[in-house]
C-alpha cells in the first residue's frame, strides 16, 4: 500500500487557529484548549489503514490523558466527494462505533490540513500549554503487517514530557500513513501524486 511520511515541522511552530464543525453541528475552535497543559491535534481518516490499525488504542489515550487535562481534537481533511467515507454524516458514525471521547471534525475545504502541513492520516501535532510544537511524530512503530503490537509508546513519552513541563528529547520519528486525500486542484504545492 502507498505511505506517505508526515512533513518535517519546526518544533516550536505555533498552532494554527481553526473553526470547524463536528458530526452535531457544534464548531469547536483552538481556543477551547487555551486553557489545557497540552494540545493534540490528530489528523485521521476513517478509512485508511494506518489509522484503523491504532484507533482503538487512540480511544484509550484519549480517555486516559484527556483525564490528565490534555485536549485533544481529531480533524479529518479527506476529501468527501470522491471519497464518500470521509464525509461529516460518516465521522459521526465513527465516534460512536471507535467510542472517541474527543472532538473528530471535518476540514471540508482542507485549509486547516494545509495551515498545519498535515501529510498524512494518522498525523500528530503535540503542542504545549503556550501552544509551541512539542512534538509531531508517530504514536508508536506498529505498522499494518509489521506484527508490532499498538501502544501508542511515542506520543504517550512525548505527552508525559510536556506534562512535566520538559522537551520531548531526542529524535521524533515521523508518522506515516496513507496520504491526506487532496481534492482536485487543491493540493498543496509540496504534496507529490506519487506518495
Amino acid at each position: 500500500m502507498p505511505k506517505t511520511e508526515s512533513n518535517p515541522i519546526a518544533l516550536g511552530t505555533p498552532a494554527a487557529d481553526f473553526l470547524l464543525p463536528d458530526a452535531d453541528g457544534r464548531l469547536h475552535s483552538l481556543k477551547d484548549s487555551k486553557h489545557n497543559p497540552a494540545l493534540l491535534v490528530a489528523f485521521l481518516s476513517n478509512r485508511c489503514p494506518f489509522v484503523v490499525l491504532i484507533r482503538e488504542a487512540l480511544a484509550d489515550f484519549a480517555r486516559e490523558y484527556g483525564a490528565k487535562g490534555v485536549a485533544i481534537v481529531g480533524i479529518n481533511s479527506n476529501d468527501p466527494v470522491a471519497h464518500p467515507e470521509e464525509t461529516l454524516a460518516r465521522i459521526g458514525e465513527e465516534v460512536t462505533q471507535q467510542g472517541y471521547e474527543f472532538p473528530y471534525l471535518k476540514d471540508v475545504d482542507q485549509a486547516v490540513a494545509k495551515a498545519y502541513g498535515a501529510a498524512c492520516t494518522p498525523d500528530f501535532f503535540l503542542f504545549d500549554s503556550e501552544g509551541r510544537l512539542a512534538y509531531h511524530g508517530q504514536f508508536d512503530d506498529a505498522r499494518p503487517g509489521n506484527g508490532k503490537p499498538v501502544t501508542g509508546a511515542d506520543l504517550r513519552a512525548a505527552v508525559d514530557k510536556v506534562l512535566a513541563g520538559a522537551a520531548v528529547e531526542g529524535r521524533q520519528v515521523p508518522s506515516i500513513g496513507c496520504n491526506i486525500k487532496w481534492a482536485p486542484g487543491n493540493e498543496p504545492e509540496w504534496f507529490s501524486s506519487a506518495a
